[in-house]
Parts: C-alpha cells; sequence; structure tokens
C-alpha cells in the first residue's frame, strides 16, 4: 500500500471515528437554555441553596440548611422538579431584559446591608453570562431574584411539611396557614412541586381535619385538584 493511500485512509478513518462527537448545530440550536441562581447567606435558614432551570422546564433545588433550631447538623435536601410554562417564561425573559448577566449586577452600595451573596448565570447555545451580587439597582435582576427567593421559600415550606408529616404532626397547621397566607399574598411559587406531600397530608387520617382542608385549599390553589 503506498503512503499517500494510506495517509488518506487514517483521515477518513478518524473522520468517521470523530464524527459523533463533533457539535451537532441543529442539536445545539435545540439544547434547553438553563439559568442557575445560587444565594449563600449564613445567617439566614437555609444558608445555601441553588435552583437550576432548564427551559423546557427540566428543574433541580438543593438546599443546606437546619430544619429547626434545635438541630445540630445541618439538613441537605434536594428536589427534582418541573417548572411551569409561566414559570420559567417569566425567568428566562427576565433574563434577557437582564442582558444574560454579561455585566456587573452589583450596585456596590456601601451603606447597603449585605443580604447573603446572590450569583445568577445563564447558557445557551450561543451565550452565556454570569454576574455575583448582593444588592442590584437592575430591576430585572431584583424581580428575577424576588422570583427565586419565592421559589426557594415554597419548596423549603414542602420540606418543612415532609418533617412535620413525619415528627411532628401538631406542627402541620400552623405550617400550612403560614403558607395560606403566603398563597394570598402571591409569594408562592411552583405550589404543584410540593403536591406530593400535601396531597399525603389530605390522605392521612390521624391529621385533623381542618389541617387537611388547608392543604387541600393549597393544591386548588394551584389548579392541582
Amino acid at each position: 500500500m503506498s503512503r499517500p493511500f494510506q495517509v488518506v485512509a487514517l483521515l477518513i478513518f478518524f473522520s468517521v471515528l470523530l464524527f459523533p462527537v463533533l457539535a451537532d448545530p441543529q442539536t445545539e440550536a435545540h439544547a434547553p437554555a438553563v439559568l442557575t441562581f445560587t444565594s449563600d447567606f449564613p445567617a439566614s435558614q437555609p444558608s445555601h441553596y441553588s435552583i437550576r432551570v432548564q427551559s423546557d422546564g427540566v428543574s433541580r433545588y438543593h438546599s443546606v440548611g437546619r430544619l429547626s433550631a434545635d438541630s445540630d447538623d445541618p439538613d441537605t435536601f434536594d428536589l427534582d422538579f418541573g417548572a411551569d410554562r409561566e414559570t420559567r417564561e417569566k425567568i428566562f425573559e427576565l433574563a434577557a431584559k437582564a442582558g444574560y448577566f454579561q455585566k456587573d449586577a452589583d450596585s456596590h452600595h456601601k451603606h447597603i446591608a449585605f443580604t447573603g451573596k446572590k450569583t445568577l448565570t445563564y447558557q445557551d447555545a450561543h451565550r452565556s453570562g454570569e454576574s455575583s451580587y448582593n444588592y442590584s439597582t437592575n430591576l430585572a435582576v431584583q424581580e428575577l431574584t424576588s422570583l427565586m427567593q419565592s421559589l426557594s421559600a415554597t419548596l423549603e415550606d414542602g420540606h418543612r411539611l415532609q418533617y412535620d408529616l413525619r415528627y411532628q404532626k401538631l406542627a402541620l397547621d400552623e405550617e400550612l396557614k403560614h403558607m395560606e397566607d403566603l398563597a394570598r399574598a402571591n409569594q408562592l411559587v411552583e405550589i404543584t412541586a410540593i403536591q406530593p406531600i400535601l396531597s399525603q397530608i389530605i390522605a392521612d387520617p390521624s391529621v385533623i381535619n381542618v389541617t387537611r382542608a388547608r392543604a387541600q385549599r393549597l393544591l386548588e390553589r394551584a389548579g392541582a385538584h
């Protein structure tokens, strides 16, 4: 076999071998956009949490904190859920208004109280950006921060309901009453993500009726009858 023929054969072989690894522009174009919000604030509970939301709805929540003041060890909480269309459209609309976090979002005001280090990250097939801040004067960043904090609060409420149902059922009513107040103030987001624990409470005959009714009302508010 001549040397030129061997070189051509090797080039063909490696091009075939590497072809599956090469990026497919069509696949890239349809890959979901991803937004991540992270909060680190040791003085709050949870002290750390992150929310990852894809444009196709696939989402994940992670937090580290204490479920009660009496707890000595931090509790780690992970939840996979599907963000509904309205929520994720709002999230990615705000990301676009904020310039996909490609510029510094922090106000750098010296007299603003520290409320935790927050980081917003965006990634899609064409662009990426990341910015950390304590407080931002960007209205889109402010609104997105509030939305993510409300989402975290909702998921943490669900986590506490799981704990209460298992260890202290008498605490369920106060927790659910608080959640109803938040829901009326439109401060709960993605109630359907905690539907499983609400359904467990409704179905548990050992839970008092007034508490089960509160859980039922929350599901009805979320449209998850």
